[in-house]
């Protein structure tokens, strides 16, 4: 889907098939002990204790370090990758995360999209979601995308499920996700991070567009009237004490 999927999903497969033949070799040997060292008919006591094997303590001392190190070493070159931001970015989107819904500043272009929390459909069983009022991030195929995150009350996480990559959105300190989109579709978006009562309704959805049809998608936000950018006014946190709020009551 972008960039980094490749990436991300081959770090996890492979570490799922290294830690699977460790634990089928682990089940072997238990198994085998079991089977092996089991008592027999006619037998009484314990068996021969050892106080240890020198051979044995070696191998499991050697074998989980080289695999904490293996797991180390790739985590860290792919978090390397992933994090790292471009020079120069063909969009920026400023993410506006708020109780319980996404705002999105389309930097470049000076425009915006306001979103509200997941609204029910009328008359049809609970649970059921109205799909075209979801906030919508629409994106461009195949262009350098950053992603700044803010958040204006509590923390949120920023998750495009099929991106396979999340980051959390901290009241007072700017995250960043650079990637590129590669493939035209619509993706599920929400809030990775408990965030209140109404954190299951903090969907979003992330549209791939040609670049034609994103300019198309700009050219309407500009002719709807959303330009400029939505900032922190409604930052619910401005009002907490050592911000600047007012601490004892006037004229009363």
């Amino acid at each position: 889907m972008t960039n980094h999927t490749s990436r991300i999903s081959g770090l996890w497969t492979t570490s799922w098939i290294v830690l699977l033949i460790v634990g089928l070799i682990t089940w072997g040997l238990t198994i085998w002990a079991v089977v092996v060292y089991r008592r027999r008919k006619g037998q009484t006591g314990l068996p021969v204790q050892m106080r240890y094997n020198m051979p044995i303590e070696i191998f499991y001392t050697i074998v989980p370090l080289i695999l904490v190190i293996g797991f180390f070493a790739f985590t860290a070159r792919d978090q390397a990758a992933i994090e790292a931001r471009f020079d120069k970015p063909d969009v920026q989107i400023e993410v506006m995360a708020k109780q319980w819904a996404w705002d999105f500043n389309y930097v470049n272009e000076d425009v915006y999209s306001e979103g509200v929390q997941a609204q029910p459909v009328p008359d049809a069983p609970a649970g059921t979601i109205n799909e075209s009022k979801l906030p919508e991030l629409v994106l461009p195929v195949g262009a350098k995308v950053e992603f700044k995150l803010e958040s204006r009350d509590v923390v949120h996480s920023f998750w495009v499920i099929d991106f396979l990559y999340k980051k959390d959105v901290i009241p007072g300190k700017t995250n960043y996700m650079s990637l590129i989109p590669e493939r035209i579709g619509t993706f599920a978006g929400k809030c990775a991070e408990l965030c209140g009562e109404y954190h299951s309704l903090m969907l979003f959805n992330v549209k791939v567009v040609s670049q034609a049809d994103y300019d198309a998608y700009i050219q309407s936000l500009r002719s709807a009237g959303y330009t400029g950018q939505l900032g922190q006014e409604y930052d619910r946190n401005s009002n907490l004490p050592g911000t600047g709020a007012p601490t004892t009551e006037e004229g009363h």
